[in-house]
């Protein structure tokens, strides 16, 4: 998109770079929503039914910041019901490498603190195992 076409963000977001990132990803949910994402677009139903432990309100409120911030794109298809489907952006997408070394460094600081046994592993895509081995 181009920089003058896009909508300003409601909230301003911070000078700093490394601040700026973090304030974007920042929430609750995003970064399990955005991995979920990764695969594909999906409808709101099936992303409340991939988390269940968030609700909609927060749901559809963390997708529109994220879209609001390029990282989610939100398209609506003319059908009877309407169908809304959500999907990572090519901004979003480059995070994933990003949320991996995030994940992995969540799991190094726990080995640290000798709490890795409470911890969820973090987990490689199939497309980036490919991609890891083409490299």
């Amino acid at each position: 998109m181009a920089g003058a076409a896009r909508k300003m963000p409601i909230k301003r977001l911070p000078m700093l770079p490394a601040e700026r990132a973090l304030k974007v990803i920042a929430g609750r949910w995003k970064a399990v929503i955005l991995y979920h994402l990764f695969d594909g677009p999906r409808r709101l139903s099936a992303l409340k039914a991939m988390m269940p432990g968030i609700t909609q309100k927060v749901l559809i409120q963390q997708l529109r910041e994220m879209e609001e911030h390029g990282l989610v794109s939100r398209e609506i298809f003319a059908e009877v019901p309407v169908r809304v489907e959500y999907s990572a952006t090519s901004l979003g997408l480059s995070l994933e490498p990003i949320l991996l070394a995030l994940c992995q460094w969540g799991q190094h600081h726990a080995d640290e603190l000798d709490e890795k046994h409470r911890l969820a592993d973090c987990i490689i895509r199939p497309r980036q195992a490919q991609q890891a081995h083409l490299a």
